[in-house]
């Protein structure tokens, strides 16, 4: 059985950083394309980032600000985030995709529960 896990989240003022995990077990973590989305209240999940060993992708508005990278001898994902703005706020969720390095979550084949992100002004 597959599991995602994610910590770090938390409260933070505009300007500073987080640093978001996510564990995995019950997969072969170095095959699959590892991602990061969010959702805020009331609007659609957002794809933010994606790997699968040296290739990322990211949404436009988090380049330059946010950093993936992954741990395949500890089968976790990292999500850096710097230059928080309040519009960063939202349930940030990891998934595993099996395929390429897809920005839409029905590509996604697992899902973590999230972990809140706040960004207060």
């Amino acid at each position: 059985q597959v599991h995602l896990v994610e910590s770090g989240g938390g409260l933070v003022q505009a300007g500073g950083s987080l640093r978001l995990s996510c564990a995995a077990s019950g997969l072969t973590f170095s095959t699959y394309t590892m991602g990061w989305f969010r959702q805020a209240p009331g609007k659609e999940r957002e794809f933010v980032a994606a790997m699968h060993w040296s290739s990322t992708r990211y949404v436009d508005s988090v380049k330059g600000r946010f950093t993936i990278s992954g741990d395949n001898a500890k089968d976790t994902v990292h999500l850096q985030m710097n230059s928080l703005q309040p519009e960063d706020t939202a349930v940030y969720l990891c998934a595993a995709a099996a395929f390429g390095l897809p920005i839409r979550s029905y590509e996604y084949n697992f899902w973590g529960q999230g972990t809140q992100v706040t960004v207060s002004s």
